[in-house]
């Protein structure tokens, strides 16, 4: 299934069915009066959030919709049947705005959360309702309410407890499809993951989702690489896990860098709860890994800790003292500053 997180819809809503005029005519009733019905209710257009979609790609295939009109009155005082309403069905975490793209009219956070984007019209009432003592025979009927009609945007932002931020091939891809079930590209060049995947990763009997996006560099705030598009769908994320490569010569650096488009984005990202973490440290030897770690203490990054997906040491931590940050809570004595077990130390 193709990732598609921004779409542009049409949307009309069902013009309100015009009043009838029409008069009773029965033999033996001379004067039978009005008895023209009222229209029905044009159909409303719905947004509702539901469960099982991850992407908007289907309204890249469909573009407009359209609730249908009320059915006009008729005689013997019968109303118009009432059109039918359109419900546009999107992922939870999406953000309906206006045509300028930016006013927002709602943000479906909730499965089940709906929201009413257009009201159809009334329908017109018939001659039969402007029966009066003084005028008995009434010859107007009202026509409906028109259709409403706009232009809107979908955008959406995953919602996970956790995301991974990173430069391209620190190992963001390897670490999700370590902890979770989800399959990833994985490759040993730069930009592999191209959209941004979900995994649910289990961790002490609980659930932990988590988000990884394609990677920053320097200048994605400016449109370099993917630039920073894809950054929305971590600004629910509760919590961040920054991974470093480890192999690179300049730790320091390549921290300071995903920091700076943090900050250049906004949103708040700068300001999110964030473990750093060394990864791929499979491949240095205890001395350079200090060094390594000592560096990016230095530097000012936070929690510090070292893990390797591919042999598992350090990821179960990992993921613990993340769930923890996502959500509050207090992380378990039994682990140490280094976020794996007391006394445990790593040797290549």
């Amino acid at each position: 299934m193709k990732f598609l997180d921004l779409a542009k819809v049409y949307i009309r809503s069902g013009a309100g069915g015009p009043g009838c005029v029409s008069f009773r005519r029965e033999k033996f009733i001379e004067f039978g009066g009005p008895d023209g019905g009222d229209g029905g209710r044009g159909g409303d257009v719905w947004a509702e959030a539901v469960q099982g979609l991850n992407t908007l790609i289907d309204f890249r295939y469909q573009q407009h919709f359209k609730a249908k009109n009320g059915q006009h009155g008729m005689g013997r005082q019968r109303t118009g049947k009432d059109g039918e309403s359109v419900v546009l069905r999107v992922p939870v975490g999406t953000e309906i705005l206006d045509e300028d793209g930016e006013t927002l009219i709602a943000d479906l956070t909730e499965e089940g959360q709906k929201v009413l984007l257009a009201r159809g019209g009334n329908g017109g009432f018939g001659n039969l309702h402007f029966k009066s003592s003084t005028n008995q025979a009434p010859r107007r009927a009202n026509s409906g309410q028109p259709a409403i009609e706009r232009t809107i945007w979908l955008r959406l932002k995953l919602i996970a407890d956790a995301g991974l931020v990173g430069l391209p091939n620190a190992g963001k891809s390897t670490f999700l499809s370590a902890v979770s079930n989800a399959r990833p590209k994985i490759a040993d060049y730069p930009f592999t993951t191209l959209t941004p995947n979900l995994g649910v990763a289990a961790v002490d009997e609980a659930e932990l989702v988590i988000a990884d996006i394609p990677g920053l560099i320097e200048g994605a705030h400016e449109g370099r690489g993917l630039g920073d598009q894809f950054l929305a769908h971590v600004e629910r994320c509760g919590a961040l896990l920054h991974l470093v490569d480890a192999t690179s010569e300049d730790v320091a650096a390549d921290w300071a860098t995903i920091v700076e488009e943090l900050e250049a984005y906004g949103a708040g990202l700068a300001d999110k709860p964030r473990i750093t973490a060394l990864s791929k440290i499979d491949a240095l030897d205890a001395e350079t890994l200090a060094s390594r770690r000592a560096a990016l203490e230095a530097a000012g990054a936070p929690q510090v800790r070292a893990l390797s997906s591919a042999s598992g040491w350090g990821v179960r931590e990992a993921l613990r003292a993340l769930r923890a940050l996502a959500r509050r809570e207090t992380l378990a004595p039994d682990l140490d500053e280094d976020g794996a077990q007391e006394g445990a130390t790593w040797t290549p």
